[in-house]
């Protein structure tokens, strides 16, 4: 099984706002840039996005590691979803996306780890470009 690291994050300007996300996707010394935007949106819902569409990429059952900012998205995967699931996401906000999430992950091996946002992580700092870039991308387009 590849071994896979999967950095991503979100963005939305105003919450909720134009937003976006950013991903790099890493195998040995090959990467991958990927970045989308939403019209209306809020942050956290681009944070799960990055990490939904980076795994979307991958083309086979893979281990990864899921480098975020977003202690949402950290807690969700590494603590809170198994009880989510258990209540069929009652009162969990953006249970559509932690639906795809789980669909899209099914088939790898997912660990989730936080990094501190802004603070000189050089794979976050380009993520966060990406997804900055994505939601102005978003704004123009209004």
């Amino acid at each position: 099984m590849k071994k896979i690291t999967l950095f991503s994050d979100g963005s939305a300007l105003g919450n909720p706002g134009p937003g976006g996300y950013g991903v790099v996707l890493r195998y040995e010394d090959k990467e991958k840039e990927l970045s989308g935007q939403e019209a209306h949106t809020t942050n956290n819902r681009m944070e799960l996005k990055g990490a939904i569409e980076g795994l979307k990429a991958l083309k086979e059952p893979c281990d990864v590691d899921i480098v975020s900012d977003s202690s949402y998205v950290v807690k969700g995967i590494n603590e809170w979803l198994s009880g989510w699931i258990k209540k069929d996401f009652k009162k969990v906000k953006n249970p559509d996306l932690w639906r795809e999430y789980i669909e899209v992950a099914k088939q790898h091996k997912v660990h989730a780890i936080w990094v501190r946002g802004h603070d000189g992580h050089a794979e976050n700092e380009r993520c966060d470009k990406l997804a900055r870039d994505a939601a102005q991308r978003a704004k123009d387009n209004l």
